[in-house]
């Protein structure tokens, strides 16, 4: 069964060109398939305020207004997906740069309302497995931004870790497939103030008590759910870490999911 990567970048990594191009690269040099996941929050509520648009948060999340769908597309599918796109195609990978909405490929429908109304944020319902497996084998690399559709002409903003790992999920009767969460830090810590305290192995089991000692707190919390939720649904291997991972990923220190 063929290697199949999917890699999922955040904000971070995207504001910076060094780090960006860095990553790109070793993405680029990667063995197998390959499909990248990014969002562009950071950019999406720098663009708001250039705008006079305010940024809505709820608990560390964003809520999709009208006017936000409309500047996040424009960051995501816009700006981000077609910059990281042409620096793959800068270091020779064919690629394509895409929405959930392009090809049909990821359907999501609105978060239902419950205490608190998220906007237009999507939850993905299903992933077009048929039409990126045929991409994939014709030597196509996937850029996916944080966008979907419901089908029903409405555009969504979904959350890229989530995407990552049904993507991922969805992708394993046909590849072997490794997941690849990055961030800035080696992997999940242990202490938030000491970067070289790597959890090297973090089991499913132990995760209430880490988070009973707000070792994970935060937004790792729900990366870590993604994280198992791809392992219970099929996928191989589940890493958290910067990126050198990308380039040594069975001999460097990062947190392995289990």
């Amino acid at each position: 069964m063929h290697k199949l990567h999917v890699v999922k970048i955040g904000g971070n990594l995207i504001e910076n060109q060094n780090d960006l191009s860095r990553a790109l690269s070793a993405f680029g040099s990667m063995d197998g398939h390959k499909i990248l996941v990014h969002g562009g929050g950071k950019s999406t509520s720098e663009m708001c305020k250039k705008l006079g648009i305010p940024t809505k948060m709820h608990d560390g999340r964003r809520i999709t207004d009208d006017a936000a769908l409309e500047v996040a597309v424009m960051v995501y599918a816009g700006w981000a997906n077609k910059k990281i796109v042409a620096e793959l195609q800068k270091n020779k990978l064919n690629v394509l740069g895409a929405t959930g909405a392009d090809l049909n490929m990821i359907q999501a429908k609105k978060r239902p309302v419950t205490d608190i109304d998220y906007g237009w944020a999507g939850d993905v319902v299903k992933i077009n497995h048929t039409v990126i497996k045929k991409l994939l084998t014709d030597n196509i690399a996937l850029v996916f931004c944080a966008i979907t559709h419901d089908q029903q002409g409405q555009l969504l903003n979904t959350n890229a870790d989530t995407i990552a790992a049904e993507i991922a999920s969805a992708m394993t009767s046909d590849f072997e497939v490794h997941l690849h969460y990055c961030f800035e830090k080696k992997g999940v810590l242990m202490d938030i103030n000491d970067s070289e305290s790597v959890i090297e192995y973090i089991r499913k089991d132990e995760l209430i008590t880490l988070q009973n000692k707000e070792i994970i707190a935060d937004g790792m919390l729900p990366k870590l759910h993604n994280c198992f939720y791809a392992l219970e649904n099929g996928v191989e291997k589940v890493f958290v870490g910067n990126t050198d991972m990308l380039e040594s990923e069975n001999t460097l220190k990062t947190s392995l999911i289990l």
